[in-house]
């Protein structure tokens, strides 16, 4: 109880994070990595990709992974806090993704499963390129970015926010974006199903390049049961990721789908908020419970 009684506290220091920040220069040192500004203008080069193309979303995705494996090499090799999602991602991206990505006929609509995968990508990298290039930036993203500079923020809660703006708010409005229907939740669910199914590549890959041990708080909170004994009251979430019939990605389709219509978009949206400060608060309850470290 008191767990929940600190969560319920904290969402209501979170509630205005969703909010484009003031554009700022990336800090050019983040807990003991300095990037050269050649190296920040090659992140910015990498993120920037052209939003008009007219190739099949297959190409322009591969084309964006491989650009995001070039940022993950600069941050890693830097040491830098803010690759801590964007090595998850890429190792999704290899292990999860594109193998599905590649062999269309798994899918029931072969043809938009690769712009969804393609739209919530570049949200990604978009932040990436905002908070490089000094611009403002999403406020979940604001929010990690900020994390993963102060030193004195566990890595383990710095990677957890990444995942928590990507999976509640970034996944949200690529569904959007890729114009998803209900036709499309097949394959929405077996996608996210399949990365879950991969969290091990996310785990490993971060304890190797980070010494940081996602492990735990992982498979509690985007694998396990975490966010059931949160939101609860008849909206138990289930797996953050793993297909359910309540769980936590059918609340992010629904929104997604939401996100579309004129009469519902506002309210998903502030859905879409609460599920975010939800998972932010929880997280810092788990941190101030000593349970991330």
């Amino acid at each position: 109880m008191r767990l929940i009684s600190a969560i319920l506290l904290t969402l209501g220091l979170t509630s205005a994070l969703l909010v484009a920040a003031p554009a700022a220069a990336a800090p050019t040192s983040v807990c003991g990595s300095t990037l050269t500004s050649a190296d920040r203008a090659r992140i910015v080069e990498l993120s920037s990709y052209d939003a008009g193309s007219h190739e099949l979303p297959l190409v322009q995705l591969r084309r964006n992974v491989e650009r995001l494996y070039g940022i993950v090499d600069i941050l890693t090799e830097n040491n830098d806090r803010r690759g801590l999602f964007a090595l998850g991602l890429a190792s999704v991206e290899r292990d999860a993704v594109m193998p599905l990505q590649d062999r269309p006929a798994v899918f029931q609509t072969p043809r938009w499963a690769p712009v969804t995968s393609l739209t919530l990508l570049n949200r990604f990298l978009d932040a990436v390129r905002e908070e490089f290039g000094g611009r403002p930036v999403p406020g979940q993203w604001r929010h990690y970015f900020d994390l993963a500079a102060d030193c004195r923020v566990p890595g383990q809660r710095v990677a957890m926010a990444g995942y928590n703006a990507h999976i509640t708010v970034d996944l949200a409005y690529a569904t959007a974006d890729s114009r998803a229907t209900t036709a499309n939740a097949r394959d929405f669910f077996f996608i996210v199903d399949s990365i879950a199914a991969h969290g091990n590549s996310i785990v490993t890959s971060t304890i190797r390049e980070y010494g940081v041990d996602l492990g735990p708080i992982f498979r509690f909170y985007v694998l396990g049961e975490g966010l059931d004994r949160v939101v609860g009251a008849g909206r138990a979430t289930g797996p953050m990721l793993r297909a359910a019939d309540v769980g936590y990605n059918v609340l992010t389709f629904r929104n997604g789908l939401a996100l579309q219509d004129r009469t519902s978009a506002a309210g998903a949206r502030g859905d879409v908020r609460g599920l975010w400060n939800t998972g932010e608060a929880a997280l810092t309850a788990f941190q101030d419970a000593g349970l991330i470290r």
